[in-house]
């Protein structure tokens, strides 16, 4: 065994598990004592400005500086009294990281003397430079001015660290000029958007209901590897996945490592990472093996959509700050093995009103649940036609990997409802008519539901092949990478239900203006909305070439790569969509869809680059020394007089070696040619094409010599970690 792959070997098989002590016997003992929240703000402020507060964030309005000021000082003495030394605006720029600029309390005052001072200014807002982060052309390098803005709809919270504790302030980026340049503002308008659309939909049914909240609960999935393992891999380094690696022998196939007994040391980091997430609030829920080797899971009870997102981009960060205590790197790359399965973020994503009620939960009759089916068509309604769009809101370099395959759904939209709720859609579109119901037609709009003793069966089955499932009381839309800002996708399936839910309304309103009553005019419109929609419903095997070529046949698009699923938001139809409801304006669009582009052809470059040195400056110099050593047994068996037929065998070795050697030589000069030609285009679509269609091509043929190459080499002369070494924790 090579000396590299030896040492990351011993380091990892005798490291122990990190003991790991939680603060308190309960969660609850805990929970939520490094957040601002609610009641931590009700104890430091008086009533009047608590109320305020508390107002603001409900309607949406504008937060007084008066009381803002009251709410900084408040803030301050809470972070000061943990022992916060510093704050930051706490945003998340279009790098698809969180970023931060951590700022001293402390202050001189004239006289030279020191205290710690913390206004509403400094609380509402703050002035990174913006020159630095992508913008999409909206923002020149020399010009640097951009603004985080307070949002008080997110509490603030202390990031521990062995150094010390800073107060983070969630916040918004804009740039000088106004544009969004991060992925919560846009986020939070078309929240908005749903719940002006939404609000006056179920007003048809509850005229309680004066607020509805989209909730969110996302799954996380995520890959632990040794850190000594991880540091002898430079392309997972480098690029967060494995660009060679032959299949063990043992992968999942024996399915013994879902749901399996956690192993001691990833079950002390879980733990570990946990008890922090408790004490920023972080609803963690479940912890689990999943279908790969040394792949996890963790999730969260449901939360407002905004409060859900900050929290998934703290958690990810935690993870990565926790492991390395425990000498472990979480991988959250989509693909990081080839063979195995890969990793998603499942949103299961609902609606909730004011009033308690969940508007996408049937109930124990969803047939005569009129709002449930409201809610529930229009949703189905918005995602078929913008389905592309919806696609384009997960797309990315990494999810290119994982998408139509090993537990991941295929790149086709297409929705999954189960069995029962299919049945209930095709009885009211059958049912239905135009004409005025009979009584005899509304009394069949009955459900007789199977009951297990006091347990409601569920309305659904699961589909872990389809991309947006319907699954009880919620859609989950399973296509998310795990690596991505689930604001993408959240952002556009907001949108396009707050739509939908403005057509539905309107053409509702236009037939009870013809003296159509309400409930019947709603029914006419769901039935029209479920003949329209039919060619998105799907209840097979996504994995299948049969749906392939059913969905083609059903007009529904499969854009497999990201470069041509980015071009739905720039359409005609995703433009008007967008700026009609106000979340993106045309040149936030243009702009977004550039860095998109760009950063997608970045990865790839760097991919391109690693392959490229990993296969000249280890692959091939292993190789030949391999050569070496046979051609050294050729010559000793030639020498002692053995027949030619004594070392024909390493002859032929010889020979596939070089075949290998050849053809990954060849393949890396392509490779770079094809990357130097695609770097003279000026343009970012055509550059991103030019990547995807001549340089990614490359990679699998380069791989595929190296792995055979694997399985020939002498084991003690190969540098890398192999497959059965970086998936298989000890």
């Amino acid at each position: 065994m090579s000396t590299i792959r030896f040492k990351a070997l011993e380091v990892m098989l005798n490291r122990p598990a990190v003991k790991v002590t939680a603060p308190g016997n309960n969660v609850s003992d805990y929970f939520g004592t490094n957040v601002f929240d609610k009641d931590t703000m009700q104890k430091f402020l008086s009533k009047e400005p608590f109320n305020s507060v508390m107002v603001a964030v409900e309607s949406g309005q504008q937060i007084d500086r008066k009381v803002a000021e009251q709410v900084a000082s408040a803030m301050k003495t809470w972070a000061t009294s943990k022992g916060a030394t510093h704050y930051t605006h706490w945003f998340q720029p279009l790098t698809g990281s969180t970023a931060e600029k951590h700022d001293s309390f402390f202050e001189l005052t004239d006289s030279g003397k020191a205290i710690e001072n913390f206004s509403s200014s400094a609380l509402v807002q703050q002035e990174p430079d913006a020159s630095s982060f992508p913008s999409g052309g909206i923002r020149n390098t020399f010009e640097a001015r951009g603004y985080t803005a307070w949002d008080p709809s997110s509490p603030a919270f202390i990031m521990e660290s062995a150094a010390g504790k800073t107060l983070c302030i969630p916040t918004i980026f804009v740039s000088y000029t106004g544009e969004t340049l991060d992925y919560k503002a846009p986020l939070l308008k078309a929240l908005h958007a749903l719940n002006e659309a939404a609000v006056p939909v179920c007003q048809y049914f509850d005229k309680n209901v004066t607020r509805v909240n989209a909730t969110l609960g996302i799954e996380q999935e995520y890959f632990l590897v040794d850190s000594a393992l991880f540091s002898a891999r430079p392309d997972l380094v480098m690029t967060g996945r494995t660009l060679f690696g032959h299949e063990p022998a043992k992968g999942q196939q024996l399915e013994d490592h879902y749901f399996g007994s956690i192993p001691e040391r990833v079950y002390s980091f879980m733990v570990d990472f946990e008890i922090e997430a408790f004490k920023l609030g972080i609803p963690l829920k479940t912890r689990h093996n999943e279908v790969a080797p040394s792949q996890f899971e963790c999730a969260p009870v449901f939360e407002e959509i905004n409060l859900a997102v900050d929290h998934n981009q703290l958690l990810m960060d935690l993870m990565d700050k926790v492991a390395r205590r425990h000498s472990f790197k979480v991988l959250l790359h989509e693909k990081p093995y080839a063979g195995i399965n890969g990793s998603g973020k499942h949103n299961n994503w609902s609606l909730g009103t004011n009033t308690g009620k969940n508007l996408l939960s049937p109930g124990k009759t969803p047939k005569t649940n009129l709002q449930f089916l409201t809610f529930f068509v229009n949703t189905i309604k918005a995602v078929h036609d913008h389905a592309d769009l919806l696609r384009a809101s997960i797309a990315s370099a990494g999810n290119d990997h994982r998408l139509g395959a090993n537990e991941a759904p295929p790149a086709i939209m297409s929705i999954f409802l189960g069995s029962q709720m299919t049945k209930i859609l095709n009885e009211i579109e059958q049912k239905v008519t135009k004409d005025k119901m009979t009584t005899e037609q509304k009394t069949d709009l009955k459900l007789n539901i199977g009951k297990i003793p006091e347990i409601l069966l569920d309305n659904t089955d699961r589909n872990r092949t389809s991309p947006f499932a319907f699954t009880g009381n919620k859609f989950e839309f399973r296509a998310v990478g795990s690596s991505a800002n689930c604001s993408s996708a959240m952002v556009v399936l907001n949108t396009i239900v707050a739509d939908q839910l403005k057509k539905f309304s309107s053409e509702v309103d236009a037939l009870v203006a013809k003296n159509l009553k309400k409930d019947e005019a709603i029914l006419r419109v769901l039935r029209s909305y479920i003949e329209s929609s039919k060619k998105i419903r799907f209840e097979g095997n996504g994995y299948s070439d049969e749906w392939v070529k059913e969905a083609a046949k059903r007009g529904l698009s499969n854009i497999k790569t990201t470069p041509l699923a980015l071009d739905n938001y720039l359409s005609k139809k995703s433009k008007e969509l967008f700026v009609r409801n106000n979340v993106f304006t045309e040149r936030e669009l243009d702009a977004r869809h550039e860095i998109l582009l760009e950063t997608y052809m970045k990865k790839i470059q760097i991919e391109s680059r690693m392959l490229g040195d990993l296969a000249i400056n280890h692959i091939i110099p292993t190789a030949i020394k391999y050569q070496n050593i046979i051609l050294n047994n050729v010559g000793g068996m030639k020498n002692i007089g053995l027949d030619k037929i004594s070392y024909n065998t390493q002859i032929d070795m010889l020979k596939d070696i070089s075949l290998h050697i050849a053809i990954i030589k060849k393949t890396v000069d392509a490779m770079i040619e094809a990357r130097k030609k695609a770097n003279t285009i000026d343009h970012a679509r055509p550059k991103a094409i030019a990547y995807c269609d001549k340089v990614v091509p490359h990679f699998e043929t380069i791989r595929n010599s190296v792995d055979k190459l694997e399985l020939m080499i002498d084991d003690e002369l190969w540098t890398l970690p192999k497959y059965r070494e970086l998936v298989f924790i000890k």
